[in-house]
């Protein structure tokens, strides 16, 4: 669940945990799905029995596709700010894939504000870092610090 807070309050949860998702499972249907969104192919992500000779030893999900799920997984685990008329994605800072998704694991989504500053407009640009884990893995899959500009009304 989201939690509501005022803009002043925002402070105080800076460098703060603000929620863990829950684990959603990476199966082939949505890897091969997003490998025909993206007209990604390779093999590596599409094909069980190549993937199989592989260090990795199956198929795994694109980074992207790990990226592109940070809005469902984030969300109720990032802060709301009251007044909130909306907020846009802003793109991110930072991004790093640090160990592939096999197909059919679990992953999810851990968040840390880690700035929110206020901008002309009535906006805040909020920095948010999101850690996705795998479960059973001790590396993460990916760390991205993800930019929001929140618009007040």
């Amino acid at each position: 669940m989201t939690t509501l807070v005022s803009k002043e309050e925002l402070a105080d949860y800076i460098g703060k945990e603000t929620g863990v998702s829950d684990w959603m499972k990476i199966d082939q249907e949505r890897i091969n799905q997003f490998a025909d969104v993206t007209e990604d192919h390779q093999f590596i992500h599409i094909d069980p029995e190549a993937a199989a000779k592989t260090p990795f030893g199956t198929t795994i999900a694109h980074g992207f596709l790990t990226l592109s799920l940070l809005t469902p997984l984030s969300a109720g685990s990032t802060l709301g700010v009251k007044g909130t008329m909306m907020g846009v994605n802003y793109g991110c800072d930072k991004v790093r894939f640090m160990s592939p998704v096999k197909v059919d694991s679990e992953i999810r989504a851990r968040v840390k504000l880690v700035s929110a500053d206020e901008k002309p407009g009535n906006r805040i640009l909020i920095k948010n870092e999101i850690t996705i884990e795998i479960n059973g893995e001790e590396r993460p899959a990916l760390i991205a610090e993800w930019l929001t500009m929140v618009f007040l009304g």
